[in-house]
């Protein structure tokens, strides 16, 4: 599944070929994404300018003057900038063609991505509630430990949880909490604020390092061949249950947190 680096990158690849164009024509070849696309979608859309491409948690906001198209890549979701003419593939949902000539197409072969309309994004069901971003100024250690107070989950499941902070994904949680130090497993109400700190700053420096490495990919989303253009990841711990430590040496140890593969040092984690 797209996580956040990956959403960031596609945010990053399309939003020059579509801020400041003006929607000519919307084609939608299937309305049974995760929710229907909305019936009135073209009508909502053509003719309007896209002002902005934001990106919210793992959602992507096509901004106009009269509202905003919510839109999540689900688990096999991609966006790609079309500036030749090739026919859309099987899996094409969703189509925006703009003023420069160029296409946007939402190939989902799962379809459990999803194109919304929302006349007030902030506060729609989706995004109402969410936590703040991992990279944002109010994101820090403070915050983690004043959500954490009382609880007895795992610190793993906190991180994960998105009223808690947006973003932080299976794979990135595992790393973050490996360059802080910290036990998955450890229950979120027994790490000190001094602890916290460090693992915000984890969260932080994973996922900007996953965002710059995925830089290198824009051109990757101008094509027509339905290939995403994420990137590969250097990853120091998920994926690597029974290898060696990068630290230490030690065989990394696999276990299952909420059903989730969680790897982690059993010398280095504490």
């Amino acid at each position: 599944m797209p996580e956040l680096p990956e959403v960031e990158t596609t945010r990053r690849g399309i939003a020059p070929y579509c801020e400041g164009q003006v929607v000519v024509g919307v084609a939608v070849h299937n309305h049974s994404l995760r929710w229907p696309v909305p019936a009135d979608l073209a009508q909502r859309l053509e003719g309007q300018i896209i002002r902005t491409v934001d990106r919210r948690a793992k959602y992507l906001l096509l901004t106009l003057d009269t509202g905003t198209v919510i839109v999540h890549l689900g688990m096999s979701g991609s966006l790609r900038v079309i500036s030749d003419d090739s026919l859309p593939l099987k899996h094409d949902h969703v189509e925006l063609t703009l003023a420069s000539g160029i296409r946007l197409r939402f190939n989902d072969p799962r379809r459990f991505g999803c194109w919304l309309w929302s006349d007030s994004a902030s506060a729609h069901p989706l995004l109402a509630s969410l936590g703040p971003e991992p990279l944002a100024p109010e994101f820090n250690g403070a915050l983690l430990y004043r959500q954490s107070r009382n609880k007895q989950v795992p610190v793993k499941s906190l991180i994960m949880d998105n009223h808690v902070v947006v973003g932080v994904g299976n794979i990135y949680a595992n790393e973050a909490l490996f360059k802080a130090g910290i036990h998955p497993r450890r229950k979120a109400g027994r790490i000190s604020l001094e602890r916290y700190q460090k693992l915000a700053d984890a969260i932080y420096e994973t996922l900007s390092a996953a965002i710059l490495m995925g830089g290198t990919t824009l051109r990757d989303f101008v094509n027509s061949d339905g290939k995403p253009g994420y990137f590969a990841q250097s990853l120091l711990v998920y994926g690597r249950g029974g290898k060696p430590c990068t630290e230490c040496s030690t065989p990394m140890k696999e276990i299952r947190i909420n059903n989730r593969s969680t790897v982690y040092c059993p010398h280095c984690q504490r």
